[in-house]
């Protein structure tokens, strides 16, 4: 059988580049011409549902439904939608002598090779390298399963008899959320609201595809409480969804001998969250485990008893966090730390932990705070000056950034300091200490004791150290470092 090629002018080859098109720009490109394909390709099936030539234009808008979930036009993907069903009521009751069809094993990673095997298909002199023969690709049953398989794309899970894939908007959250959790996230992404959708989507998570919603919050749990958020609502809102999730969970007993370990990293820990907050996704994990002989079966991997722990553990995480992040900072603990058994500062230690490599990163929160309050507290000029640069230090030291608790209580000394009376003139004749220099350190622990450390090769007077105009400076460069971490409404009682 062979199809017309010339319609309306416009060849079935020129047709067929068309809808592979829209299949591989529909999300980049914003062309007014692709409703009009699918409403053309869509009008054709209508016309003719259980007609010789229903195999091509169901093929068609199978190829093109990836756009129709995108932004078509009022009205398109309904109508592509009934044209699709009504071939599939003509066709799928066809008598045929085939045992099977290909649609039967056609996954979402074929899709890509449609186009090229619809030009082939009614052509009996071009090359045809399938393993199944033209006759099944060209049957009324395999064009039923094509027609259900768009509207599976269209609407993922209106259909049955088709080989399950992710829904679109799955796969696009896969590949966002694995960008951002690696630390690299897409140009578009805005941080704050993918994390905060993730808590919504476990909100209105239907019972069958809450147990996956709540991993993908746990793994964008890890991401928002390492210090790369830095609005206390997406904390919140994480927070908010797992209370709500916990009591779905919270009375549930299993017969499992035991669970499964969940994923620890980030990406995968998310991508299987996302594959088990759908039907499909849980019908490929199920196909995958059973075909590899690998992973634990889907009732022990959603099971509520373990479910109910994720819930307890992520909550747990989600509030130590945020109190450690946005609430009030403790700091009283870095006394024994940093001052020695007669009051006076640990020198030597201050030192040590002013310098600027990793391993000092997980001591600049408190010990930047715990200076900056010491500062308003100290009267000794020396002391002073040595807590100023050890939070100014310890601000360039903490990874990925100070937390809110944190540059609160450092941006009010800050101030506090630039906004001291300056005299006209430095009183000293040397210039100011070179704060960002490794001689720094040195410096500072011989202008702070010089009985203990001899004076290095570029060292400053005491007047340079405790200068007023050199505090300020160090004062302004941490206001401009620090200032613009958050919104002005956070740090309003740090003014």
């Amino acid at each position: 059988m062979k199809i017309v090629t010339d319609m309306d002018g416009v060849t079935l080859d020129e047709l067929i580049d068309t809808w592979d098109d829209i299949r591989e720009n529909y999300d980049t490109s914003d062309d007014s011409g692709y409703d009009r394909a699918v409403l053309d390709c869509a009008s054709r099936l209508a016309s003719d549902p259980g007609g010789d030539s229903a195999h091509v234009w169901a093929i068609g808008l199978a190829i093109m439904a990836p756009y129709l979930t995108w932004l078509p036009g009022d009205g398109v993907a309904q109508q592509a939608a009934a044209a699709l069903e009504g071939a599939d009521r003509a066709l799928r009751d066809s008598a045929c002598p085939h045992d099977s069809h290909p649609y039967l094993s056609h996954d979402d990673e074929e899709d890509a090779y449609l186009a090229e095997l619809l030009l082939a298909l009614d052509d009996e002199s071009a090359d045809w390298d399938e393993d199944r023969p033209r006759s099944e690709w060209r049957c009324p049953r395999n064009a039923a399963g094509f027609a259900r398989i768009g509207l599976d794309i269209i609407n993922p899970g209106s259909v049955t008899d088709v080989p399950p894939r992710l829904p679109l908007e799955a796969k696009d959250s896969i590949s966002t959320l694995s960008a951002l959790l690696h630390g690299y996230p897409k140009p578009w992404t805005d941080i704050n609201d993918e994390i905060s959708s993730q808590a919504s989507e476990l909100s209105r998570a239907a019972p069958a595809d809450r147990a996956g919603r709540l991993m993908v919050v746990r793994a964008v749990t890890w991401y928002a409480v390492s210090g790369m958020v830095r609005t206390k609502s997406v904390l919140d809102d994480l927070a908010e969804a797992v209370e709500e999730a916990l009591p779905h969970f919270a009375d549930a007993d299993c017969a499992h001998d035991g669970h499964p370990a969940l994923p620890g990293s980030g990406p995968d820990a998310a991508a299987l969250g996302i594959t088990l907050s759908s039907s499909g996704g849980r019908e490929i994990y199920e196909r995958g485990r059973i075909a590899s002989g690998r992973n634990a079966p889907l009732d022990a991997v959603v099971c509520p008893v373990l479910m109910a722990e994720v819930a307890d553990e992520t909550l747990a995480v989600l509030r130590k966090r945020r109190d450690e992040l946005f609430g009030e900072r403790d700091t009283a603990h870095a006394d024994a730390e940093y001052l020695r058994a007669d009051g006076r500062l640990d020198i030597g230690k201050l030192v040590e932990r002013t310098d600027n490599k990793s391993w000092n990163e997980e001591y600049a929160d408190d010990l930047g705070l715990w200076a900056a309050r010491r500062h308003g507290q100290s009267a000794d000029d020396r002391d002073r000056a040595v807590l100023l640069l050890v939070a100014h230090q310890a601000m360039n030291i903490s990874y990925p950034s100070p937390p809110l608790s944190v540059v609160r209580g450092v941006l009010a000394t800050m101030r506090a300091v630039a906004a001291a009376p300056l005299p006209a003139e430095c009183l000293h004749e040397d210039e100011h200490p070179a704060v960002r220099r490794a001689e720094f350190r040195a410096g500072m622990a011989h202008f702070w004791a010089p009985e203990e450390f001899p004076p290095g090769e570029d060292s400053r007077s005491a007047e340079s150290w405790t200068c007023p105009r050199f505090a300020a400076a160090v004062a302004e460069e941490s206001i401009r470092d620090l200032a613009g971490l958050y919104e002005d409404d956070e740090l309003a009682d740090a003014s």
